[in-house]
């Protein structure tokens, strides 16, 4: 039978706990608040703005230099990518688009 150390019990249950009370409280703290429209509206392009300031720094930045085709295929993977996005509203089409498009590049450019 496998013992389960203090220590490391400990440290999952931390993570757990920091992982959880970021989340819980707001939705907490919230739920019975009646936020105004404008906030409502202001938080519904939080994701939206998240994602795409990871996506940016992940396509346009390598090593903090910028990240030009043909070394990195993934600035040309998201053009037909954004298109789908735009067009269809699709995150599940987005998504397809930009594997596509990425397996197509390494396909032509060997990358």
């Amino acid at each position: 039978m496998m013992a389960i150390r203090p220590a490391i019990l400990a440290l999952w249950l931390g993570m757990a706990l920091v992982t959880y009370l970021p989340r819980a409280l707001p939705l907490i703290a919230l739920s019975r608040l009646a936020l105004p429209p404008a906030l409502l509206r202001w938080l519904s392009f939080v994701p939206v703005a998240v994602l795409s300031a990871l996506l940016a720094q992940e396509v346009l930045v390598t090593g903090g230099k910028p990240a030009l085709p043909p070394a990195h295929p993934e600035l040309l993977a998201v053009l037909p990518a954004f298109v789908v996005a735009v067009v269809t509203r699709s995150l599940m089409g987005t998504v397809a688009a930009g594997i596509l498009a990425m397996a197509l590049l390494r396909l032509v450019f060997g990358a």
